[in-house]
C-alpha cells in the first residue's frame, strides 16, 4: 500500500510539472492600473511641457490684447497695407439710387485702386505716324498696349521710348495674316495712307485693307473685343457735296490710280458693318481727314510733309495744279483724342474726324514759308489724277455725340512739326532708306 501511495504521489507531482514546461511563447501585457493617467496627459506632465504651453498661450494673448492700443498710438502714420483714399464728388442721381436721399450732395470716399479697369489694347500700325501717338496716349492712361506693325511705313524709332515699359509689347506682323491675341479693344490703323506708299504696290494696298480688316474683325468676333476702324475722307472721293457729312455716299472713281486706297477703305467699312449686323461685333468707324504732326514720313507725298521738308532743305515748294484745291488740316493730338472718344462711346459711326479750317494749297504754302523760310519759292507742276478739288469735314455729329472738336490751329501745330522735321533732316543719316 505504501508503494502504491508513493507511486500516486509521484504521478501527481509529474502532472503539476507539465504546465510549467508548456509555458506559451509570449506573456500577455500586464493590465494597467485603472487609476493610471491618460498617455496624453502623462506626456504633458513630463519634462515641464505643460509649463511651456501655458507660457506660449500667455505671450500670444498679451500680443492680441495690446495690438489695438499700439495701432491707436500714432494714427497719423498711414498703414502701407491699406490703400489710400481719394475724395470724389457724388452726383445727385448717384446718391438717390445708391444711398438714399439723405446723402444727396455728400462726398464719397473711394479707394484709389477702385478706378477704371486697365484695358488690354492692340493697335495695328502702331509704329506709324498716327498709331505711335495713339500708343503714347493709351499708355499714359494706364492701359496695356500691343503694337502690331510690319514696318512698311512704320518705324521702330517711333515707339522705342516705350521699350522698357512692361505694359508695352511690339510684334512684327502683317495683318493680312491672322493672329491670335486676348485683348479688350482693337484699333485698326494698319494700311499705307499716303499716295506715295499706297500707289507703290496697289494690289498689296487693297489686300491690306480687305484681308487685314477681315482678320482683325475675325479676332474681335472670337474674343468679344470692341473694334475701331480708321477709315478715311478718301471714301468721299472728289466730292460733289461741300462740306462733307457722314451721310454723303461719295464720288469715287473705282478704276483710278487712287482706287486701291479709296475703294479699299470703302470695302473695309462694308466688312465692319456686316460683322456688326451679322455677328454682333461691337464696332466703331472713324473717317480721318488730313492730319499732320511730328513723326510723319519725310517724303510721303502728302502736302504738309512735302512743303515742310522742301522748305527745310531749301528746295522749291511743289504745288500741283493751280494750287486752288482746298484741304483741312488737323494736328495729330486732336485726332488721337477723337479716336479715343469714339472708342469709349456707345456710338458706331461713321464719324468725321478733322479740322474744318479750310486752306488752299497756295495758302498752306504761304503759312509754311512764314514758319520756316520766307524766301522759299513755289514751283507749279501738273496735277495728279483723281486729286479731289475740295475737302472739308462737317464735324457737327462728332461735336454733338462725342463732345469732340479740334483745338490746335494750323499756325499753332505747324511749328511743332517743323521742329521734329528739322531734327531728323539735319541728322546726317536721316532719310537713307527711310519710308
Amino acid at each position: 500500500m505504501k508503494q502504491l501511495h508513493k507511486q500516486s504521489s509521484a504521478n501527481h507531482r509529474r502532472d503539476e510539472e507539465i504546465p510549467s514546461s508548456q509555458t506559451p511563447p509570449y506573456s500577455p501585457k500586464t493590465l494597467k492600473h485603472p487609476r493610471s493617467l491618460p498617455r496624453s496627459l502623462n506626456y504633458l506632465l513630463k519634462e515641464q511641457r505643460l509649463l511651456f504651453v501655458l507660457v506660449g498661450i500667455l505671450i500670444g494673448s498679451t500680443f492680441f490684447v495690446l495690438q489695438p492700443s499700439l495701432t491707436r498710438i500714432n494714427p497719423s502714420e498711414p498703414n502701407p497695407a491699406i490703400p489710400r483714399s481719394i475724395t470724389i464728388p457724388i452726383r445727385e442721381s448717384q446718391t438717390k439710387s445708391n444711398w438714399g436721399s439723405k446723402n444727396q450732395g455728400s462726398i464719397g470716399r473711394v479707394p484709389v485702386g477702385v478706378g477704371r479697369r486697365r484695358l488690354r489694347i492692340v493697335v495695328t500700325g502702331g509704329a506709324g505716324f498716327v498709331g505711335s501717338h495713339l500708343v503714347d496716349k493709351l499708355l499714359a492712361r494706364g492701359d496695356d498696349v500691343i503694337v502690331i506693325d510690319n514696318f512698311f511705313t512704320g518705324r521702330k524709332e517711333n515707339v522705342m521710348h516705350h521699350f522698357g515699359d512692361p505694359r508695352f509689347e511690339l510684334i512684327r506682323h502683317d495683318v493680312v495674316e491672322p493672329i491670335l491675341l486676348e485683348v479688350d479693344h482693337i484699333y485698326h490703323l494698319a494700311c499705307p495712307a499716303s499716295p506715295v506708299h499706297y500707289k507703290y504696290n496697289p494690289v498689296k494696298t487693297i489686300i491690306s485693307n480687305v484681308m487685314g480688316t477681315l482678320n482683325m474683325l475675325g479676332l474681335a468676333k472670337r474674343i468679344g473685343a470692341r473694334f475701331l476702324l480708321t477709315s478715311t475722307s478718301e471714301v468721299y472721293g472728289d466730292p460733289l457735296e461741300h462740306p462733307q457729312k457722314e451721310t454723303y455716299w461719295g464720288h469715287v472713281n473705282p478704276i483710278g490710280v487712287r482706287s486701291c486706297y479709296d475703294e479699299g477703305k470703302r470695302t473695309a467699312e462694308t466688312l465692319t458693318m456686316d460683322y456688326h449686323r451679322g455677328a454682333g461685333v461691337e464696332v466703331r468707324i472713324a473717317r480721318i481727314f488730313n492730319t499732320y504732326g511730328p513723326r510723319m514720313c519725310l517724303d510721303d507725298g502728302r502736302v504738309v510733309s512735302n512743303f515742310v521738308a522742301q522748305a527745310i532743305r531749301k528746295q522749291p515748294l511743289t504745288v500741283y495744279g493751280n494750287g486752288k484745291q482746298t484741304r483741312s488740316f488737323q494736328y495729330v493730338s486732336d485726332l488721337v483724342d477723337g479716336l479715343m472718344a469714339l472708342m469709349g462711346s456707345e456710338h458706331i459711326g461713321p464719324f468725321n474726324l478733322g479740322n474744318p479750317g479750310e486752306f488752299t494749297m497756295l495758302e498752306l504754302a504761304e503759312v509754311v514759308k512764314e514758319t520756316i523760310d520766307t524766301s522759299a519759292r513755289i514751283e507749279f507742276k501738273p496735277n495728279t489724277a483723281d486729286d479731289p478739288h475740295k475737302r472739308k469735314p462737317d464735324i457737327s455729329k462728332a461735336k454733338e455725340l462725342l463732345n469732340w472738336e479740334p483745338k490746335i490751329s494750323l499756325r499753332e501745330g505747324l511749328p511743332l512739326m517743323v521742329s521734329d522735321f528739322q531734327n531728323r533732316i539735319l541728322n546726317e543719316n536721316e532719310g537713307k532708306g527711310y519710308k
